[in-house]
């Protein structure tokens, strides 16, 4: 960050969110065209950043939405995403949320179990529309990543299982307003080593293989998201390797003729744009340590506390000698930790912090625990 955006950060309250929108472009750029090279489909997964204004930027990039309630798939289409590029994934789809899919036309639900689908087809009959679905299969494929954003393997509550597929398969063709379109696979989140999406891409393979002698073949085929960006050094990898990502698609999933491709990427998108700027409330001396109290708490950031997630902290205001800190935020929790023994410049009352890779699950989870006030965001010019 320049020195005349931290002196405009010294004039604003805090905490705040601050988006780098040169970033975000050239991020949503290089996805786009490493998607179109291979004719993929791409959709944006809202629960990443709801924020308005990022909506805006994504969508005219003419990217799709990946949604996981009925209030983001209002949110998409008053953005500006067309509905026939909105895709609607979750295990809880209330019948008010399902109605106002069928509603808005959407694309297509991502569906994971058969009583939903049971519920979509009685509601779709009442409205006398016919609903396209996707069935999300668990493949039992594990993501190596932390056990809460693991969502592929058997002892999760996601998607049908191997095992049921078969006959949710020819439950879906037995049902009058129902249009079976696709599978849907999402193993997890923050998925930083590529040779997982390969495990992915053959064992698709052989779900594909056994259905194909069955004589079922699917338009589409819908790989989720999951892939993950550096926060341990977001200088090294501000914009992900979408090339080597979408690579592995096309060279290990053996897709049948016609068959077309969707990706429902967040994190990689908006993930490094975002930075929440805090200030420095008091630096309290322990007995054996220093900490650092922002005006930044974990209603404002709750991933440190939630997943014991790293964010890297800089201080913008302050340059010389380091020592090592806590830094925590005002919460009566003691969860409410963003990094311990963090070396940091000497750090003072006033100081302005910022906690960088906060541009996915961040201002989104953000909420009024303690009766506090939700952060503001600022964008860059």
């Amino acid at each position: 960050m320049n020195i005349e955006t931290i002196k405009t950060f010294q004039t604003l309250k805090t905490p705040f969110y601050y988006y780098d929108t040169t970033l975000l472009q050239a991020t949503l750029q290089a996805a786009s065209q490493a998607a179109n090279e291979h004719g993929f489909n791409l959709h944006y997964a809202i629960k990443a950043n709801a924020n308005p204004h990022i909506l805006d930027i994504i969508q005219s990039h003419g990217i799709g939405a990946d949604c996981v309630s009925g209030n983001e798939v209002a949110q998409a289409v008053a953005s500006g995403f067309p509905s026939e590029q909105i895709v609607y994934a979750g295990v809880g789809k209330s019948d008010e949320e399902i109605r106002l899919a069928l509603e808005k036309e959407i694309f297509c639900f991502n569906c994971e179990s058969l009583p939903e689908i049971e519920v979509i087809n009685m509601l779709a009959g009442e409205m006398g529309k016919k609903a396209s679905v996707a069935l999300r299969v668990n493949p039992n494929v594990d993501a190596h990543t932390h056990h809460y954003i693991t969502t592929g393997i058997e002892e999760n509550k996601f998607g049908f299982y191997l095992y049921d597929l078969d006959h949710a398969i020819t439950a879906c063709r037995e049902m009058e307003h129902i249009k079976l379109i696709g599978l849907h696979f999402h193993i997890g989140s923050q998925i930083t080593d590529l040779t997982v999406f390969r495990g992915l891409c053959l064992r698709v393979n052989e779900i594909q293989s056994r259905l194909k002698e069955q004589g079922i073949i699917l338009p589409h085929v819908n790989f989720g998201g999951g892939l993950g960006i550096n926060y341990d050094c977001p200088t090294c990898g501000l914009i992900p390797d979408f090339a080597s990502y979408f690579q592995i698609f096309a060279d290990f999933f053996e897709a049948q003729p016609g068959q077309q491709l969707h990706f429902e990427l967040g994190r990689s998108l908006v993930g490094q744009c975002g930075s929440l700027i805090s200030r420095v409330l008091y630096v309290k001396e322990g007995k054996h340590k220093k900490f650092v109290i922002l005006d930044a708490g974990m209603n404002d950031l709750l991933r440190p506390a939630l997943y014991q997630a790293f964010h890297r902290i800089e201080n913008l205001t302050s340059v010389g000698e380091h020592e090592k800190y806590d830094v925590v935020g005002p919460i009566c929790e003691s969860s409410d930790c963003f990094g311990k023994d963090r070396e940091l410049p000497l750090t003072n009352r006033g100081d302005l912090i910022a906690i960088h890779s906060c541009g996915a699950y961040g201002e989104v989870m953000a909420s009024r625990y303690n009766l506090r006030e939700l952060p503001g965001s600022y964008f860059s010019r």
